[in-house]
């Protein structure tokens, strides 16, 4: 299904048929993606009066309660209410859930104990192109990270002139295959986060951060149509879908 899509004075033109999902699905269980120390995601019929809500069980319906953290339990979109004292919920800050999106794979470069990813990269990767959305695919890009345990292991993060060299390339939505964009212990500073969102300065209110999505090496590095779907939870972030839609020449 070929469309042409009229978008900020553009003409798009995607297939609507080819949807590329890059979201990791929420599983009940131990090979579920992980972070922050937590224990797995639970995926549980209700009991009521006795009684185990479940087809399997004899009940007429299956009726499961989910427990789960968006921010450890996989494909997640935040916004700056993830940091700050006041509340800034998704559901009221993401209000466009189209955007002209780039995909870029980066190899972090080592730095003492670490790994980076650097202005210098992202600035060859990017060049001048001027986008809405970033996908981030770090490399190497294995299918494990579908199902990572990522606490403990000092995950790649964005050093804080990457991402105010984001900022200055007014790139509103960024999307990583990380657990966060920031270092796994920093003392609490959030550097990358605090300059995402200017927040000492003029809140980029309207920016998010997605975490945790998967990019299939199929996918290739390119120009592409975002729809960023989430739940509509009154809360600083949401589980998240994000799907791309290739944009043809």
């Amino acid at each position: 299904m070929i469309t042409v899509i009229h978008y900020n004075s553009r003409k798009l033109k995607i297939n609507l048929a080819e949807p590329l999902d890059i979201s990791i699905p929420l599983r009940g269980d131990a090979s579920n993606v992980n972070a922050w120390y937590l224990d797995p995601p639970k995926i549980e019929p209700e009991t009521i009066d006795g009684q185990v809500i479940s087809v399997k069980e004899g009940a007429s319906v299956n009726f499961n309660t989910i427990t789960f953290n968006p921010h450890a339990h996989g494909t997640h979109t935040e916004t700056i209410g993830h940091i700050t004292k006041e509340n800034y919920p998704i559901n009221s800050y993401l209000k466009q859930f189209f955007f002209l999106a780039e995909v870029v794979s980066v190899a972090p470069e080592k730095q003492n104990d670490d790994y980076v990813i650097s202005a210098k990269q992202l600035q060859f990767a990017i060049g001048n192109k001027k986008r809405e959305a970033l996908v981030i695919r770090t490399l190497p890009n294995m299918g494990d990270k579908r199902s990572k345990q990522y606490s403990h292991t000092n995950w790649t993060y964005l050093e804080e002139d990457a991402v105010k060299l984001l900022v200055r390339k007014d790139i509103k939505h960024l999307l990583i295959d990380l657990p966060s964009v920031d270092k796994e212990e920093d003392g609490g500073e959030l550097l990358g986060h605090k300059a995402f969102w200017n927040l000492n300065g003029r809140r980029r209110t309207d920016a998010t951060i997605t975490e945790m999505v998967y990019v299939p090496n199929m996918i290739e590095d390119g120009t592409y149509f975002l729809n960023l779907q989430i739940a509509p939870f009154v809360n600083d972030a949401s589980p998240s879908k994000p799907i791309l839609y290739k944009v043809m020449e």
